[in-house]
């Protein structure tokens, strides 16, 4: 089957930036848009994701000296354990449901105790997880919910925005995430005390940086020249495919991380470009999510491929489970390399990160093991057209019937 060299989609499907999202007037700030959009009282802003997960930990972490640990999924983003480090917390491991990305509940049950300060469920991937169910556990114990929403601005569970359903609520505004300022995040909480906590924190351990404002601002620049299929190969799939040629997953997923990851407050032109682009935000997601509802039944139609869905997510890729893991190398060994969005999430559970470390929890996670040995995404992005996702089906059914 041939391969069209001419047109790269994206992993995800983020929203484009415009020429005049870069200057113009601004209706109203982007922390108003949003709090509006989420129907919240205020948003904080952050320079990402886990920096809003830090600031929110360390305000946590101060008010109750004696709970330490931090209870997350075994299988999440390895900068959520280097963020409840940085605030000088412990992780602990809690197994997934099997064949599911959510915590199991009685293995979270297990985990949750007095020294319990939080536990972190994940909306992964646009995907809802059961928040109902951490809250309850969490709060039996005298501990808080934070949220994992990185994935999912936009994303609805039970009538309300994702990210609102727990105490605590985060959210991603990095490269490819809906919403883009290059590296940014939101950071919501239903109490008052807490905000005003966290505004405490995030102005005495994110202090103003001009060298890392003005990377990032020379960053989105970049980013929204190069976010389009155009430049995609520029951008994303040269260096991935340089990185799989010379065996570096984690370089090909973007996962080389540490604990000294940037702590700054986000500049004022960035926060702008936010606010221009966020009205289009709504409608983009409408278009992303009708055209995974009508890509769904060719998926679900190849014999052993399990589909994730539910009723109110967003869609930045479509996150599927394959009978073996032989079967999902075997199909990314041939799709990986392409220019049609296929990728893997995270390469490991967690503890196959050498550079986290020892892990508590990390013994006994083997559902976690699991789906990171038999998942994989296709982006959702408007770039990847019918023939090129008709391809990628191919390609995956014809591996399934061959072994």
């Amino acid at each position: 089957m041939r391969l069209r060299p001419e047109r790269e989609a994206p992993p995800t499907a983020g929203l484009p930036l415009h020429a005049r999202d870069l200057a113009g007037d601004v209706r109203a700030p982007l922390t108003a848009q949003v709090a509006h959009f989420l129907g919240v009282d205020e948003v904080q802003l952050a320079c990402s994701g886990t920096a809003a997960l830090t600031v929110a930990l360390t305000a946590l972490a101060e008010q109750a000296p004696s709970r330490r640990e931090v209870a997350i999924p075994a299988f999440t983003c390895p900068l959520v354990p280097l963020a409840v480090r940085r605030a000088g917390l412990v992780p602990r491991l809690v197994d997934l449901r099997p064949g599911h990305f959510d915590m199991d509940p009685a293995r979270l049950a297990e985990a949750c105790g007095e020294r319990t300060l939080a536990v972190v469920p994940t909306h992964l991937g646009g995907r809802v997880a059961d928040v109902a169910c951490a809250n309850a556990i969490a709060h039996a114990v005298g501990a808080l919910t934070i949220e994992d929403a990185a994935q999912a601005l936009g994303a609805r569970l039970d009538g309300r925005p994702a990210g609102t359903h727990g105490d605590i609520g985060f959210f991603s505004l990095a490269a490819g995430k809906g919403l883009s300022i290059f590296e940014g995040g939101l950071l919501v909480a239903q109490d008052e005390a807490w905000r005003a906590r966290f505004r405490r924190t995030a102005k005495r351990i994110a202090r103003w940086h001009p060298g890392w404002e003005l990377r990032r601002s020379l960053e989105l620049a970049g980013y929204m020249a190069l976010y389009r299929p155009a430049g995609m190969a520029l951008a994303y799939g040269n260096g991935v495919r340089k990185s799989l040629n010379e065996g570096d997953l984690l370089g090909a997923a973007g996962e080389h991380f540490d604990v000294d990851f940037p702590l700054h407050r986000v500049g004022r032109w960035r926060r702008a470009v936010g606010a221009r682009a966020f009205p289009r935000l709504g409608p983009f997601i409408a278009t992303t999510t009708a055209q995974a509802r009508a890509r769904l039944p060719r998926l679900r139609g190849i014999p052993g491929v399990h589909v994730f869905d539910d009723a109110g997510g967003t869609w930045p890729y479509l996150m599927l489970r394959v009978p073996d893991e032989a079967s999902r190398d075997a199909m990314l060994d041939r799709l990986w390399t392409s220019r049609h969005g296929v990728a893997r999430m995270f390469i490991h559970a967690l503890p196959g990160y050498d550079y986290l470390g020892p892990l508590e929890g990390a013994d006994d996670v083997p559902h976690a093991h699991d789906f990171a040995a038999r998942t994989l995404t296709i982006s959702n992005s408007p770039w990847l057209d019918d023939e090129a996702f008709e391809h990628v089906c191919a390609v995956i059914e014809a591996v399934i019937v061959s072994r």
